[in-house]
């Protein structure tokens, strides 16, 4: 699948924030950011995917992050090479179980870790999945207001970030058909 820019964003700070419909794992960034468990077990979604794509070299990695560390939580993820990937970096990020309480707030402290953690990396620029709107059972288009509201947000109260490419890639229709319509609520023209 080739990309597809569905919506582009420059915000007065000089970052562009897009909504891509495309494959994460082929995006030419910093950092892409893996929807993940809190013990790094890249068994299904979009971990399993990366995982693929990226090598073993990625697992190992995490799991030494594991015995160092111990497990990530919502607001401090991991980080590994991106593997056989073209981005550098592949920052670990778990978000919340729908149902599980607090939800939009974690899923606002998930996606705040993960770009920060791209600029302590001195990143340029991060693709993000929709985190925890598979398996994880969260509401899409909830999801999708949370995620541009977040990176608006952000980016406002840190003008000088060196981020200055956020990518938000979606890939099945019923995602993109989600994201999209939040995009217009946030993002209207």
């Amino acid at each position: 699948m080739s990309d597809r820019l569905l919506h582009e964003v420059q915000m007065e700070t000089g970052q562009t924030i897009s909504l891509v419909q495309g494959d994460l794992t082929a995006q030419e960034v910093g950092a892409v950011v893996n929807a993940a468990n809190e013990r790094l077990r890249h068994g299904g979604g979009v971990a399993a995917v990366i995982l693929q794509r990226g090598g073993r070299q990625i697992n190992v990695e995490s799991q030494a992050w594991i015995q160092q560390h111990g497990p990530i939580t919502h607001d401090c993820p991991a980080y590994t090479t991106g593997g056989d990937m073209p981005c550098k970096y592949v920052i670990h990020a778990v978000g919340p179980v729908w149902g599980s309480g607090d939800e939009d707030e974690k899923l606002k402290e998930t996606i705040t870790g993960a770009l920060q953690t791209a600029e302590v990396l001195s990143l340029t620029s991060i693709a993000f999945p929709a985190i925890s709107t598979g398996i994880f059972g969260f509401p899409k288009k909830r999801a999708a207001v949370i995620f541009f509201q977040t990176f608006y947000k952000y980016f406002l109260g840190n003008p000088d970030s060196r981020l200055t490419d956020v990518r938000m890639i979606v890939f099945d229709e019923p995602t993109t058909d989600a994201f999209d319509r939040a995009w217009q609520e946030v993002f209207p023209a």
